[in-house]
This record gives C-alpha cells, sequence and structure tokens, in this order.
C-alpha cells in the first residue's frame, strides 16, 4: 500500500527553520500578477520595497521550500507518484500580519487521510511561529488519484451553501502565459507547470498554472475590490479546486458579502488570449477552478 495511513498519521511533525525578505515578498506578487499598471500607487503596495504591504498568501511559499502539496509527500508513510498528485484544496489562518521581513519556525505534519475510494486525501498543516508567536497556520489538501480503496475513513464532505443573488463585485485578471514560470521561482519546482512531457504523462494539454498562484490571485482581487486594498484586514482564507487554468487564459472573479466580515468566492474561466482562444472549444468558457472560497476578514 503506497499509502500507510496509520503511519503518516503517527509520524512527529518535521521542523524547518525558514526566513525571507523584500526580496523574496515581490517576487511572490509579481508572481500572482501584480504590477499592472507599473505606476498605480494601488500596485506599488505590492511591488515597491519602500511601500510594501505583504499579501497574506504569501505565507504558502515564505521560505522557499516544498509547497505543501509536494512537501506532504515525504512524511513517512507516504509512497506515491508526483504525477497522480493535485492540490485539493487549501486554508489558511493569519494570526498576525505577514512581515515584510521575517525569521520563524515551520512545524509540519498529516493531520488527516482519507480514503476517497478512487482517491486518497492528505491533510498537512503547518504551523508558523516566530520569537512573537503564532504568525499562520496552513492546511493543505493533497489529491492523490489512483490511491484509495482500502476501507479508510471517508472525511467531510460538506460543501459551503452556494452565494445567492448577483454578486457584490466581479472582476476579471489575464494570466499571463509566462506566469506559471515566474511563480515556480517562488519554489514549486513541480515539473507539472513547466514541461509539456511532464504534464501530458499527468493528463493534461500542456503545463497549468500551480492552484496556489490562482489562490493567491484571488485573494489579491478580494483585498483591492472589498476590502480597500488593506492586506492586514483578512484573517482566514480557504478554498477548493475544482479546476486547471493555463497559462494565457482569464479568470473571472465573483465576490459576494452576504455578511460582515465574509466574502463569498467564486472563480472561473472566461477564455484563452493567442494562442488559447480554443478555451471555448474545450468547453472552458466559465469553467469553474475555485469553489467553496471564504474569505474572512476584519
Amino acid at each position: 500500500m503506497p499509502i500507510d495511513a496509520a503511519a503518516a498519521l503517527a509520524a512527529a511533525p518535521r521542523t524547518r527553520e525558514i526566513a525571507w525578505d523584500h526580496k523574496d515578498v515581490l517576487l511572490y506578487h509579481l508572481g500572482i500578477g501584480a504590477g499592472v499598471p507599473a505606476t498605480d500607487p494601488r500596485e506599488l503596495r505590492y511591488t515597491l520595497e519602500s511601500q510594501l504591504h505583504v499579501l497574506p498568501s504569501f505565507a504558502t511559499v515564505a521560505g522557499g521550500g516544498a509547497p505543501g502539496v509536494t512537501g506532504g509527500l515525504s512524511t513517512p508513510g507516504v509512497d506515491v507518484d508526483l504525477a497522480r498528485v493535485l492540490h485539493g484544496g487549501q486554508r489558511l489562518r493569519v494570526h498576525r500580519p505577514v512581515p515584510v521581513t521575517g525569521r520563524a519556525t515551520a512545524a509540519s505534519r498529516v493531520t488527516a487521510v482519507y480514503d476517497k475510494g478512487r482517491a486518497a486525501v492528505l491533510v498537512l498543516r503547518t504551523e508558523v511561529t516566530d520569537a512573537d508567536g503564532p504568525l499562520w497556520t496552513d492546511d493543505a489538501e493533497i489529491y492523490v488519484r489512483g490511491e484509495g480503496g482500502w476501507g479508510g475513513e471517508r472525511g467531510p464532505s460538506v460543501r459551503a451553501a452556494a452565494a445567492q443573488g448577483e454578486p457584490d463585485a466581479v472582476v476579471e485578471r489575464v494570466v499571463r502565459e509566462d506566469q506559471a514560470l515566474l511563480y515556480r521561482l517562488c519554489g514549486d519546482w513541480n515539473p507539472l507547470h513547466a514541461d509539456p512531457a511532464f504534464a501530458a504523462r499527468a493528463g493534461f494539454d500542456r503545463p497549468v498554472l500551480h492552484g496556489l498562484c490562482t489562490y493567491g490571485v484571488t485573494l489579491k482581487a478580494v483585498v483591492d475590490t472589498l476590502l480597500d486594498g488593506d492586506v492586514t484586514r483578512v484573517r482566514d482564507y480557504r478554498t477548493r479546486f475544482t479546476g486547471v487554468v493555463y497559462p494565457g487564459e482569464t479568470l473571472r472573479v465573483r465576490m459576494w458579502r452576504p455578511e460582515a466580515g465574509t466574502v463569498r468566492v467564486a472563480v472561473s474561466v472566461v477564455m484563452g488570449v493567442p494562442p488559447l482562444e480554443r478555451s471555448r472549444e474545450w468547453g472552458r468558457e466559465d469553467a469553474a477552478v475555485l469553489a467553496d472560497t471564504i474569505v474572512r476578514y476584519a
């Protein structure tokens, strides 16, 4: 059995020291499409070191190590083919604003292993603390195709209630053709996002955008549109990855404010730009890529 649930759950936390500075933050912001237009004061908050604010989703790459979706594969009891691995979901809880420069300790462990029948899902939790206490808690859901069926716990299946009525805001964000090549410099070297041959082996027409890149693009859209650009207001951000994004496509981000302190979000593909006009031919027009997406804020 490639996944030994008992061994994975019993494994001691893996601890590492992480550090980052303004260059890492700037690279991350550029990797999720910040800086357009380059001289817009609202964008300079993300791209100019003298005015720098840290988008909380930077936490998913802080320190430059392997992201949770691949880092979890080195856990005892887990021995799977990377080509079968997808990012199922992500949750980030921010305990304090993420500093521009930091040094912290990250402790990661598998907190759940679910048997979905045709697949297995592992939840890898990473808790990050610095000298002043907890900074953030990050949960990555690792979906492994073909590794279920051992009779284990199926896990939760409750989905967030769909937002009702017309959205309070709708924005579109173009994904550059080289976006995945830039974003991978933040530390996710999975060849699925750069190597056409590997992407084909994984069942995709071409390399796909990192799910965490879409995750960052979406949070930035929410912060800029509904939170007055104030990154420090974000407290909790979760999503479920339901489809892939190909570099060159355009994302449509719909946002609802059903109650104070909560934004519900739905993200879909609009269409591609040359040579990706085939988005419509592939039936991808308005295809969902993020679901059950909620941002909680102060």
